[in-house]
């Protein structure tokens, strides 16, 4: 479920945008993505190895950074998902009318919206077993596209029978990297919220039996399905679709499949593409009141957050979420969807990776502070210059964005996402002390 979770809109409809802006090279990107999401994955884990009862990635930031850094860290989290639910929203109105245009985009956003809201305001066991069908519709969709991929390529079925495509598409339109390599770098940060979601996997791993030993497993299993789920199927696609077609106009999967003649299985997968959006939005909204639920508990947040219902649901947090939520929802009526997509993501993996960043950071400062620490437990392998290589990657790729107009918006937002609330924390941490005090 956790993995379904993290496989949205974002990929299926995302990729398109990926592609149209970098070429061939889109899936060079997402073997960088999978890179830094392994090697991030891999202090996520050390971590949770050496202190497995704190699980969440904003306690190791106030242990081993500090308290006012977890509370920038921990609100960024909350923005990453806040604003990304609302572009799933959109994604699904995108892809719902792509496949039947008689509404326009937004009331099919707002009609996703009331289905997200809807499924968590029910009992949790009626949002696991949704979120359980949901992820696997999404798994048996990106491999059923990798089968009929590969046999498009060796002209098996498809408009081009009996004609192997070979590199026509991949290294003959232009090249890997049609617009140059620093668009590359550009939509990094879009790309990596693909990713978002894997360390809801690592947080899970901390309730192991026997963490120094299932960890590392855990970390393979991650790697195989990035390998599988994410790098596999765009090589896949643009081996068999010119980048000049992709866009945002619908799954880029679906259109690809469409060009050969697919017509019918190309509907029947934007159809359950938009699956993919919901689950993804259903997941990330349950996240995202648990987070702001557990800043509450810390102090990082109004304490009227920390209450729970009879059934253990955090209402007040999910309240203050959904207005929120809903507050971009209706925002996103009056503006381009399409526009207003690609910046949400931006957004999105811009104060995701502050996250990443933060976890990375933790786990150098651990090793730094704790002297007593086991040489016979699980570590990171090539510390100290795997853990600064996946800090400076994604610190270099927030920083690029600011060469892109498009996106930029995203530095301008997600940046003061993180400072305001250390500073808030601090000027509350200092008048707290100035009345115990007196």
């Amino acid at each position: 479920m956790a993995l379904g979770g993290i496989i949205g809109s974002s990929y299926f409809l995302g990729t398109g945008y990926i592609v149209s802006q970098v070429g061939p090279s889109a899936f060079l990107a997402y073997a960088l993505g999978g890179l830094i999401t392994f090697l991030t994955m891999a202090c996520f884990s050390e971590l949770i190895v050496a202190v497995p009862k704190a699980g969440s990635f904003i306690s190791y930031s106030k242990m081993y950074i500090s308290p006012a850094w977890a509370a920038g860290v921990g609100w960024s989290y909350w923005i990453s998902w806040v604003v990304y639910i609302p572009s799933e929203c959109i994604a699904a109105g995108i892809l719902m009318h792509h496949f039947s245009n008689i509404f326009p985009v937004y009331v099919w956003t707002i009609f996703f919206g009331f289905v997200i809201t809807f499924i968590n305001l029910l009992h949790v066991r009626v949002f696991g077993e949704v979120e359980f069908w949901l992820g696997l519709v999404k798994i048996v969709l990106i491999l059923g596209f990798c089968l009929f991929a590969v046999l498009i390529f060796f002209g098996l079925i498809g408009n081009h029978s009996h004609e192997v495509l070979g590199d026509r598409y991949l290294l003959k339109e232009g090249g890997l990297f049609p617009k140059g390599w620093m668009i590359f770098f550009i939509n990094m940060v879009i790309l990596l919220s693909n990713f978002q979601g894997a360390e809801i996997v690592g947080v899970s791993a901390s309730e192991a039996e026997d963490p120094k030993k299932q960890i590392p497993s855990v970390i393979k299993s991650v790697t195989y399905r990035i390998l599988l789920l994410y790098l596999l199927p765009t090589f896949l696609l643009v081996l068999i679709f010119p980048w000049q077609k992709a866009g945002l106009q619908g799954s880029v999967f679906a259109i690809a499949l469409e060009s050969y003649g697919f017509k019918v299985v190309a509907h029947v997968f934007s159809f359950l593409v938009i699956a993919g959006a919901i689950s993804c939005a259903n997941s990330g909204l349950y996240t995202t009141v648990r987070s702001l639920h557990g800043l509450a508990l810390r102090g990082m947040a109004p304490t009227a957050w920390r209450s729970l219902s009879s059934q253990g649901v955090p209402v007040k947090a999910l309240i203050a979420t959904l207005s929120v939520v809903w507050g971009m929802l209706i925002f996103s009526c009056f503006f381009s969807a399409h526009a207003l997509y690609a910046n949400l993501l931006a957004i999105s993996g811009f104060t995701g990776s502050i996250c990443w960043i933060s976890i990375c950071w933790a786990q150098y400062m651990f090793r730094r502070k704790v002297r007593e620490y086991k040489a016979q437990s699980y570590q990171t392998a090539g510390f100290p210059f795997t853990t600064q290589l996946a800090i400076w990657l994604q610190v270099f790729c927030l920083l690029v964005i600011v060469l892109s107009p498009q996106l930029r918006i995203s530095f301008y937002l997600g940046l003061p996402g993180l400072i305001v609330p250390i500073l808030i924390y601090k000027y509350l941490l200092s008048k707290r002390r100035k009345i115990s005090s007196l």
